[in-house]
């Protein structure tokens, strides 16, 4: 049986060394020395000067509407992770939802602009595969009609454009760190600004607004993270480039075995480096993406249909609505498994089996 994803485990050694001194200490939570040791290599790992480690990605996107004080309607897209959308509602706004480039798959920032009404407080894109968006065209708009820009950074782990980081852009950026994730903490997230006030915020809204053991600064949550999960985000940065050069390996086997496939990727920022985080592909209908992972399904080889279906039409404390873009993307998108224990064997599989599907 191939999985569409597996989580990366490192020798079991290696995570057990940090679990004595977590006994030693007896500090099992509350941003012990682990947390704090993380959130300082992931800093110079990612060349970010400000970064906090909380509990997990959807819980970063939370703390982000609430430290921004964003009411009324955010402008975001339907071709996402529901926790994007869901975010939103929970922090008492309004979704506005924006078609997506065909080709990018990303939200169509040529769009975003008549979407905009006096009720928009601000841009929530999403880096769609750890794809980046549109970011200065973004932040163009952004800055002419006075919002704010959050990016859901969740695939977004190791992401640079032109070698600067790609959570460097917008007023926070996200990451998710959960185990099916390039980069995994088991449960885990990351909020990123450059704003150090804003940073200092978001710190208090991470510990249910403590400033000192009898006071409180903000309205807060507890988004705070263990020092089990800090150890397995420590041990597992020791792999990340290990990690990443095997999915690299996978996905050059992929495009060069399904050179013959009808189907298509997501086209890349032309001044970033993909970083592996999944490979999804678009077939020319929904009939032929049904055909392929079904048939691989008999072979238990497992895909995923991700996203689907378009968040726009699909939750139901929404009121549904149709994309033109979306609506024909989500149909025929279709990731294959990618992983650091899949071999290329296992791809080779994959492609054979793919190619005779569609070709008989």
């Amino acid at each position: 049986m191939i999985p569409v994803t597996k989580p990366f485990l490192p020798p079991q050694d290696s995570y057990s060394k940090y679990l004595t001194g977590i006994w030693q200490r007896n500090w099992l939570t509350n941003m012990g020395p682990l947390a704090s040791e993380l959130e300082m290599k992931l800093k110079e790992h990612l060349q970010l000067e400000h970064l906090l480690f909380v509990t997990n990605g959807t819980v970063a996107l939370q703390m982000a509407i609430k430290a921004l004080n964003l009411k009324g309607e955010i402008i975001t897209t339907p071709f996402s992770f529901v926790a994007t959308t869901s975010s939103i509602v929970w922090e008492g706004c309004q979704p506005i939802f924006v078609d997506i480039d065909e080709q990018s798959l990303n939200i169509d920032a040529t769009k975003i602009e008549a979407a905009i009404t006096q009720n928009t407080t601000a841009i929530l894109a999403t880096h769609v595969y750890g794809n980046p968006c549109d970011v200065l065209a973004i932040e163009k708009i952004a800055r002419k009609h006075h919002l704010k820009v959050v990016y859901d950074g969740a695939h977004a782990f190791g992401v640079e454009i032109n070698g600067k980081s790609i959570f460097e852009y917008g007023d926070i950026s996200t990451c998710s760190l959960h185990a099916t994730k390039l980069y995994h903490s088991i449960e885990g997230g990351l909020v990123i600004t450059k704003d150090a006030s804003l940073l200092k915020r978001l710190a208090y809204i991470r510990n249910f607004g403590f400033d000192g053991p009898e006071a409180f600064a903000e309205l807060g949550i507890n988004g705070k993270n263990s020092e089990f999960h800090a150890a397995m985000g420590l041990v597992n940065l020791d792999y990340i480039d290990q990690i990443s050069s095997k999915r690299k390996a996978l996905t050059l086997r992929y495009d060069e075995k399904l050179k013959g496939l009808r189907t298509r990727r997501p086209l890349w920022h032309a001044h970033s480096e993909n970083n592996y985080a999944y490979y999804p592909i678009v077939f020319e209908s929904e009939v032929s993406m049904l055909n392929c992972m079904n048939y691989l399904k008999g072979h238990e080889i497992f895909t995923r249909r991700y996203f689907y279906p378009s968040l726009a039409n699909t939750l139901p404390y929404l009121t549904p609505k149709n994309f033109e873009v979306t609506d024909e993307v989500d149909k025929c998108i279709l990731c294959l498994p990618l992983y650091a224990d899949l071999s290329i064997e296992e791809v080779d599989l994959i492609c054979r089996l793919l190619l005779r599907i569609q070709n008989n």
